[in-house]
């Protein structure tokens, strides 16, 4: 009989508060949110002597105290037999096993993983160990590597190590994997002063504009390919292989211990990714929308339009709610067009917005010339106002397009040092390029490695097209064609931006649970979605999937479908 594992998350509230207070961000605790979109349960510890007590499985060691109390509980539960996983911490630990810190900035790992195959996953901090006493204790196991500075780069250490410890073990990751996933998402740092630019001239981001590709945290020249045609992209999902590359090892982890958990799947059965198309409506014609619906009825999808003020006429808004369409925000900052960055101005347009629709809620929004500043004023201003989605983070340049922000899923942003690390309310999902084909843009050639990219983690593909160039050019006509068309042959389903926000916040309502024998149960709101259970079932690479059986995170499972 396999037994349903406990997980925890070990979030010190002493000594997040003692980061912040001095300036330093705690993004350890985006732990949780990696877990929760996973679809997996856990429960939060606050203190390291609640530890003693623990009767969980695994501990996600992810803001502690670099103290002897934190190391010597950790330590005990660790003998105990319980597994603790680290990211580039318990340095204070690691001493007592003969091993002293170092410290790296940006590299790569080369995982070799199921999960991450091949591709060198870049990272921008990581604090490998090094033996300092003749008598260190040896490592139980060692998995990939890390280098400094470039794939290619001097090797630097392991990228995970786990050490026996009594009948325990501590998983230890040199990467700083939450401060990697964080800052590769939100950006490397709050947005104050433009951007580096592209050298080749393809993403002169240097525009005084103040945006969110401003901060990428990717590099122009090692994380760029170019398609057959030319054009330059970011092809990889850094942030996604980090998740599934964490996911993994810990479910390998219980498995071994004979233990397991259930994971709600990311979308309800028979749906295994989804496209996402946008509109941004400037220059406000209704010939323009007019055009865009005649093509959406074609080609049978619905999509998300981004309303600027002054927007079009009322029966316009009538025609696009009608076709099941979603009326979303297009909120204005762009000083040259008479905009401002200032909450208010933000409530002004909003207001606009809801009286020229006739719309009491708006659920999304996507800031015009993704104008972006700080690093969450966007995100609190949505808080406070009703904005349940945001849609703001993607290029503004041809030579930027792709993963730029290293995902292509939803997720719940975290704040900055100055509002402790809290996490918004706000779902966030980036797009990945917009309005192929014309001359200052990328062509269709990027369509399918996107595609290709996002299937292979099971995200959101999410394309822009503004309705004035879908009126004016057949070529963005025949690529939205193109772009549904090869989506479709992929087995994606099309969603709007409110239907991933809708189903997004209500599968993370659900629990599900595993009893003695086996059977999943799950607990929430009734639906009308068949809602997906996996259940890992062997270690990852032994034997047959058999009947019923899939891989989730590289590890075997059983899947089960239930509606509640």
């Amino acid at each position: 009989m396999t037994k349903a594992a406990k997980i925890a998350v070990l979030r010190d509230r002493n000594a997040h508060l003692k980061r912040n207070q001095n300036g330093q961000n705690a993004f350890g605790s985006f732990a949780g949110e990696v877990l929760s979109h996973a679809g997996i349960g856990y429960t939060e510890l606050h203190e390291a002597s609640e530890v003693e007590a623990c009767d969980c499985d695994v501990i996600i060691a992810a803001v502690c105290a670099e103290d002897d109390l934190t190391a010597a509980v950790l330590t005990a539960y660790m003998e105990r037999g319980g597994v603790v996983i680290s990211c580039a911490g318990l340095n204070k630990l690691g001493t007592t096993l003969g091993y002293a810190k170092e410290e790296i900035g940006v590299g790569y790992a080369h995982l070799n993983t199921q999960a991450a195959g091949q591709t060198p996953l870049r990272f921008l901090e990581a604090v490998p160990w090094r033996p300092f006493k003749e008598n260190s204790a040896a490592p139980a196991e060692q998995t990939g590597s890390i280098v400094k500075d470039r794939p290619d780069g001097v090797e630097a250490g392991p990228a995970l190590q786990v050490f026996s410890v009594g009948a325990g073990r501590l998983y230890r990751w040199s990467v700083d994997i939450w401060d990697t996933i964080v800052r590769l998402q939100q950006g490397k740092a709050p947005v104050l002063e433009d951007g580096v630019p592209a050298r080749d001239g393809t993403g002169a981001v240097n525009d005084n504009i103040l945006k969110a590709d401003d901060q990428m945290a990717v590099d122009w020249e090692l994380d760029r390919v170019v398609t057959e045609t030319g054009m330059p992209y970011f092809p990889y999902p850094y942030a996604d292989l980090w998740k599934e590359a964490f996911i993994g090892s810990m479910l390998e982890a219980l498995v071994r211990d004979g233990k397991t958990i259930p994971l709600i799947g990311y979308y309800p059965n028979g749906i295994s990714q989804v496209l996402m198309i946008s509109h941004d409506s400037d220059h406000n014609k209704d010939e323009h929308a007019e055009a865009t619906l005649a093509l959406l009825d074609e080609v049978g999808v619905q999509t998300t339009w981004c309303m600027l003020e002054s927007g079009y006429s009322g029966h316009i808004y009538d025609k696009v709610k009608a076709a099941g369409h979603e009326l979303a925000f297009h909120y204005n900052a762009l000083d040259s067009q008479g905009g401002k960055w200032s909450e208010e101005e933000f409530v002004r347009q909003l207001g606009w917005l809801k009286e020229a629709t006739g719309m009491d809620r708006i659920t999304s929004n996507k800031n015009h010339y993704t104008r972006f500043e700080g690093w969450g004023e966007l995100f609190e201003w949505c808080e406070r106002h009703g904005i349940a989605a945001d849609q703001t983070r993607g290029p503004s340049k041809k030579g930027n397009v792709g993963m730029l922000f290293g995902t292509c899923h939803p997720y719940f942003p975290i704040a900055w040092a100055n509002d402790g690390n809290r996490h918004y309310d706000v779902l966030e999902m980036s797009f990945l390029t917009q309005d192929l084909e014309l001359s200052n843009l990328s062509d269709n050639s990027v369509i399918r490695p996107f595609l290709e990219q996002v299937k292979r983690v099971g995200g959101v593909a999410h394309f822009l097209y503004h309705q004035i160039h879908i009126y004016n050019w057949e070529a963005v006509r025949n690529s939205i064609r193109k772009l549904v068309s090869e989506a479709r042959q992929l087995q994606f389903e099309l969603w709007t931006g409110k239907k991933v926000n809708d189903w997004e916040r209500y599968r993370r309502t659900l629990k599900a649970d595993l009893s003695g024998d086996g059977k999943v149960s799950l607990e929430g709101a009734a639906s009308e979605w068949d809602i997906v259970v996996y259940v890992p079932v062997t270690a990852s690479g032994t034997g047959d999937l058999g009947d019923g059986t899939v891989e989730r995170f590289g590890v075997p499972c059983r899947k089960e479908v239930i509606r509640i």
